[in-house]
């Protein structure tokens, strides 16, 4: 039975691209579920939709003959131990603990970033960005850890490198992120813009994106700064 793997609006749901871009760089044979959201009400066809595959009612869900892993951080744990062969973590043993931490800090961290700029891959809102950058101090600090964070991996990879070299679970981790940048026109250095293009241009992510601009879903609680399109 094939791998399936639960996911929400391909233009909104930030938690969901994670897993699906890993699973697809990596050439991990999955079949995609999409769920739409309507809304999060506990009555809402999205949670009743969810709810039977995973007690939570969020995405992404991750379904391996019948066994259910929830949780982006636990989805890429599973795939690393079943396809070791795709390497999805670094090899070496301290950039396999750095590239681990990273993806945690992520995971749990970079707040403000998220709240305010919520991932919406069709919209171009580079002049809320600049309202947003300059009202948002979170925000600010955000990036700025993110790219004291990026230009440290990168600065031990060759030129023009993803951030441990090769393609791993950090890249995809930081995927989302990388469309936030995009979409709000977030001022970061050359080089880091150039990270976020070789990132946007990996098949994994040009494909994400590709469905995302095809959806015309107007989802109104996840667009805080459009009334329509």
């Amino acid at each position: 039975m094939a791998l399936q793997l639960y996911v929400g609006n391909k233009n909104y749901s930030s938690w969901s691209m994670r897993p699906w871009v890993l699973m697809k760089q990596a050439g991990i044979a999955f079949e995609e579920v999409m769920v739409r959201f309507d809304s999060f009400d506990v009555d809402s066809a999205f949670k009743k939709r969810l709810r039977e595959v995973n007690p939570l009612g969020k995405v992404p869900v991750l379904v391996d003959d019948g066994f259910v892993i929830w949780d982006t951080l636990a989805i890429a744990e599973y795939l690393a131990e079943r396809f070791p062969d795709k390497q999805l973590w670094p090899t070496d043993t301290k950039a396999r603990a750095r590239a681990r931490s990273v993806c945690a800090e992520m995971h749990s961290g970079f707040t403000a970033l998220r709240n305010h700029c919520p991932m919406n891959i069709e919209a171009s809102l580079s002049e809320t960005g600049r309202l947003i950058w300059r009202d948002q101090a979170g925000v600010r600090a955000d990036v700025a850890r993110l790219c004291g964070l990026w230009s440290e991996l990168l600065a031990a990879q060759p030129a023009g490198g993803l951030l441990f070299g090769d393609f791993s679970i950090a890249d995809a981790y930081f995927a989302p992120v990388c469309m936030r940048i995009r979409t709000y026109g977030l001022p970061v250095p050359a080089d880091l813009d150039a990270y976020v293009a070789r990132v946007s241009a990996l098949p994994g992510v040009k494909a994400w994106v590709d469905a995302a601009l095809v959806e015309h879903d107007f989802i109104a609680f996840d667009e805080p700064y459009r009334l329509g399109r």
